[in-house]
């Protein structure tokens, strides 16, 4: 199942007052690159029929078909990965664990973890 942190929802909901999108639901899909690593991708976006709808922390949140076996289990957090730099991250499991893991090393170039701030090729957020 899909998850995210209180400091994720907290963000999104900001996100969506600051964009006029609060009636639009949180679309996150992933996809496979070329290199076999997993790409994700969010924003605002209108429910589908054939979506999973989730409520979580208040977020409406919406995975299409193709996404929802590569997103299982997987969490979205929004974390200070260097001081003053705050960014959202995908991880499998345990957020905690990937935001330290990210913090230390300053990207997220040789970790699980993925994030608006690492220089990844074909990534959105």
């Amino acid at each position: 199942m899909f998850s995210l942190t209180q400091a994720a929802a907290q963000q999104i909901h900001q996100a969506a007052s600051a964009s006029d999108a609060a009636d639009l639901a949180l679309r996150i899909a992933a996809k496979v690159d070329t290199d076999g690593s997993l790409q994700y991708g969010m924003g605002f976006d209108e429910p589908k029929d054939e979506d999973m709808r989730l409520d979580l922390r208040g977020v409406a949140v919406v995975i299409g078909g193709e996404s929802q076996q590569l997103l299982f289990d997987t969490v979205l957090d929004f974390v200070e990965l260097t001081p003053g730099a705050f960014h959202f991250i995908f991880s499998e499991g345990d957020a905690s664990a990937c935001a330290s893991e990210s913090a230390a090393l300053g990207d997220c170039s040789s970790t699980s973890c993925e994030s608006a701030g690492c220089a990844s090729k074909g990534q959105t957020h």
